[in-house]
């Protein structure tokens, strides 16, 4: 599951890669929502409030950036895996040093991604609250998750 790939933390001159991992993730899962940002508004969104705000690692291979996390205390605010790698560990692998780094977290993810849903559940998070989706620029009804370490 994890041969040849390597997890580090990114810096700023990582952030148009992981822009295009977000980007790409994003819209293969939830195709009616492609378009929502030009590529632009990802890079100046990962560049700016993110990385100020957020710890962001990656996992690469061949030095190709394959997935991403951003987290902060006590909240994930992003996790995206290439749709090609999925399947492989790396969410988990990212998972997991958000969670050594932090006792509890919190996430949200759109109610319809089961797939997604399917994963956190399976690692331990909880559905704490459900919304419908008003409170988002998608406005597509979400899910907030909790995890206690």
């Amino acid at each position: 599951m994890m041969a040849g790939i390597g997890l580090r933390r990114l810096n700023i001159e990582d952030m148009p890669a992981a822009a295009i991992v977000h980007r790409t993730s994003f819209d293969a899962r939830l195709p009616w929502l492609a378009g929502l940002h030009t590529a632009e508004e990802d890079r100046g969104y990962w560049s700016g409030p993110l990385f100020k705000s957020c710890e962001i690692w990656g996992a690469e291979r061949n030095g190709k950036l394959l997935g991403v996390i951003a987290f902060r205390q006590g909240w994930i605010d992003q996790l995206y895996i290439l749709p090609e790698a999925q399947g492989q560990g790396i969410g988990s692998a990212l998972l997991e040093v958000a969670k050594a780094a932090h006792p509890e977290l919190r996430l949200w993810t759109f109610k319809c991604n089961t797939e997604a849903r399917r994963f956190y559940e399976a690692r331990g998070f909880k559905a704490i609250e459900e919304t419908d989706g008003s409170g988002n620029e998608e406005k597509e009804p979400d899910v907030l998750y909790g995890w206690v370490g």
